[in-house]
């Protein structure tokens, strides 16, 4: 469809009624990465979704809730082009999503123009919420977690750190993030290193690591890379040489962690979900999502699937159906649950994510490597809007 015919139907879309409120089908956009190198992130969510409406029921408010799932490879012109298609051609109510942060950026004008909540479900630069007024979040940023990772590592001995991040939006998030807060605390960041986030070979800048010689080594890579940075890790021998390795959680991602081995045994890290949670609520996920896919366990982007879900659900019975998306969004902002990852909410302000984030050591329970929690910052909203609010 040309670009001209696609801003012509959702101009006249933006001015009707919405079509799908007359109707008794809610149609939910999902779109995400089934293959390719974010293929792990497109699968989790998917069957978090899978398992939520298996235990929910299909039908909210008096409506069915028809889920419809579109594969855009992590590619962004396609994730635009088929969210062009999910307003234009199916109606959709939602759309939903986004395994990384160009995607969600991508289909951010198409949710303004339409006025159709966009429910990023994995994505994690902060500024994602910003592009729209009618986009929210059920995942997490990625200062999140680096500030309370690199407070923890200045107060636990670590002085001298070298960071490493994938060159895109939430990696610069989270080395800013952490080297901000890490010089405040009083700490030194040696060397700031990036990588492409396709594809990347670790070998030159994890030379440049071992010439260094800093006390950690602060990474953040998107989950399903982070086993190919360790395997690099341990072949360069850097995981002998005295360099701790700190992370954020989505190094250490429980869908792989048993996969790379013990040379994460003692991996301390920081994010917003691990499988190890110790509450009745995440015993059950837990359970109901390894019985519905053959064992897998979930992660956390299989949560922010999850959690996303009870959103679009709790959003359409607040409204009783209606599917008016400024009526939506005004029943999303300041909404407040109990999830597998502990209490979260969703900042009326900024609709983003609220939530605790844990600090982890990677352990075995149980014959298996998991993260193991054992300090909770609680309540915590995304820190760079925060501070822009100073």
């Amino acid at each position: 469809m040309l670009r001209r015919d696609v801003t012509a139907a959702l101009a006249a879309l933006a001015l009707a009624p919405s079509v799908a409120s007359a109707q008794d089908t809610v149609k939910v956009g999902l779109i995400l990465p089934m293959t390719g190198q974010q293929a792990s992130t497109g699968k989790q969510i998917d069957a978090a979704v899978k398992l939520y409406q298996a235990q929910n029921g299909t039908t909210v408010a008096g409506k069915k809730v028809e889920v419809i799932l579109k594969d855009d490879t992590s590619v962004p012109d396609v994730t635009k082009r088929l969210a062009q298609e999910l307003v234009v051609n199916d109606k959709v109510a939602f759309l939903a999503g986004f395994g990384i942060t160009p995607s969600a950026f991508a289909t951010a004008p198409i949710a303004t123009q339409a006025k159709v909540p966009e429910i990023v479900m994995a994505a994690g630069t902060s500024s994602i919420t910003e592009a729209s007024p009618y986009i929210a979040r059920t995942s997490f940023t990625l200062a999140q977690s680096s500030v309370p990772m690199a407070q923890w590592a200045y107060k636990n001995g670590i002085k001298k750190v070298v960071t490493l991040v994938s060159d895109y939006g939430p990696g610069i998030d989270a080395e800013k993030s952490f080297s901000e807060t890490f010089k405040g605390e009083g700490g030194t960041i040696v060397e700031n290193l990036r990588v492409p986030m396709r594809s990347p070979d670790f070998s030159p800048v994890l030379q440049k690591v071992a010439d260094a010689r800093p006390d950690a080594l602060f990474v953040f890579v998107p989950s399903g890379t982070g086993a190919q940075f360790v395997k690099q890790f341990v072949e360069r021998g850097l995981d002998k040489s005295g360099v701790k390795l700190i992370a954020t959680g989505d190094v250490t991602d429980d869908d792989q962690l048993n996969g790379m081995g013990d040379v994460m045994v003692g991996v301390i890290n920081a994010h917003n979900y691990s499988a190890n949670h110790d509450s009745a609520v995440n015993r059950a996920f837990v359970a109901a999502f390894k019985k519905a896919n053959n064992g897998m366990r979930p992660n956390f982007m299989a949560v922010g699937g999850y959690d996303g879900m009870h959103l679009i659900y709790a959003a359409l019975k607040k409204t009783n159906g209606n599917t008016d998306g400024d009526k939506l969004m005004a029943a999303i902002k300041g909404m407040a649950w109990e999830s597998p990852r502990g209490p979260i909410s969703i900042d009326p302000q900024t609709r983003d994510i609220v939530q605790n984030i844990y600090i982890r050591k990677v352990g075995k329970v149980d014959g298996e490597l998991y993260n193991v929690e054992f300090e909770t910052i609680p309540n915590v909203k995304d820190p760079v809007k925060a501070a822009k609010k100073k």
